[in-house]
């Protein structure tokens, strides 16, 4: 007899805190500024990912570290809020959690990155008994987690033979390589969600429709996130697009997460591919109509 699997989808990935600060124009060194508003939300492509996806219904559980301090708190609080299940994400004792400090002024924007915990998971954390409870495994923010990248294409074959299908954001690449073994997790990979950027460096293409052809040949279905112009798909041999939702834009924080939870918490529960795209796009355009990653999706009701 066959046992079901508690969860719908697990995501594996970096946690961190954002601070969100209005109103400085620049920083100096060895001047003070004053600010106009400030926001602490949670912070982290994948945490911000599991977090949406468990608000628009899905079951979902989060495999991550943190460090055991306020902001590690802060995060474990947050997910739990959103009915994610954190039994596996770690405080890890002596380190302390990631954090973001971004600084806006009107539409630009400068951000600080303290890593801590943020690059710390590796693929051993993520295992077999964790994957036997969920139907999809995804991971965010690939690039960042750099300990991670030597056993990735692995785990992800594990979830594949354990049943699982499989989904991977990358992030841009703060090493600029455009490598770190993403193309051997990408043979293991059902769904692949860059962004229109890090598809072209990562195909060297000079379109973005022949990157996700491109892309197409690695995985089963490359999605790539044009922001306010929507998104391009290629799977099954076709491509297409999908136009974006015209929205007024608060921050645009989260927005290509929001995106990936719209459309797996549509394909989850069955949606065709086309389905599922139109369901990130108004994903990710509820995203940007509120501060920060999770702020429009805290207000929904799940």
């Amino acid at each position: 007899m066959k046992t079901e699997r508690p969860l719908d989808c697990l995501v594996a990935g970096d946690a961190n805190a954002d601070l969100l600060i209005e109103g400085i124009a620049r920083l100096e060194f060895e001047k003070e500024k004053l600010a106009s508003h400030m926001d602490l939300v949670l912070g982290g492509s994948s945490s911000i990912m599991a977090f949406n996806l468990a608000r628009l219904g899905a079951k979902v559980g989060f495999v991550g570290i943190v460090g055991d301090d306020f902001f590690g708190e802060f995060v474990e609080e947050r997910l739990r809020w959103a009915g994610v299940d954190v039994h596996a994400l770690r405080r890890l004792r002596g380190a302390k959690t990631g954090l973001t400090i971004w600084c806006n002024k009107g539409s630009k924007r400068a951000g600080i990155t303290y890593s801590g915990t943020i690059a710390m998971l590796r693929a051993r954390d993520v295992s077999d008994g964790h994957l036997r409870k969920a139907r999809h495994l995804h991971v965010g923010a690939y690039f960042v987690l750099e300990k991670l990248h030597s056993g990735a294409a692995a785990m992800f074959r594990r979830a594949r033979k354990l049943g699982l299908t499989t989904s991977l954001d990358c992030n841009y690449d703060p090493a600029e390589t455009w490598d770190s073994g993403i193309r051997q997790v990408l043979k293991f990979t059902d769904i692949f969600f860059p962004n229109e950027i890090e598809a072209l460096r990562l195909t060297n293409s000079r379109s973005v429709e022949s990157a996700a052809w491109d892309l197409a040949k690695l995985d089963q279905i490359a999605v790539v996130k044009l922001a306010a112009r929507g998104a391009l798909v290629c799977a099954e041999g076709k491509q297409f697009r999908v136009a974006a939702v015209k929205t007024r834009v608060v921050d645009t924080t989260g927005a290509g997460d929001s995106f990936d939870a719209g459309f797996l918490a549509c394909f989850l529960k069955g949606g065709s591919i086309e389905e599922s795209a139109h369901a990130g796009v108004a994903a990710g355009a509820r995203a940007v109509s509120a501060v920060g990653g999770t702020g429009a999706f805290e207000r929904m009701r799940a």
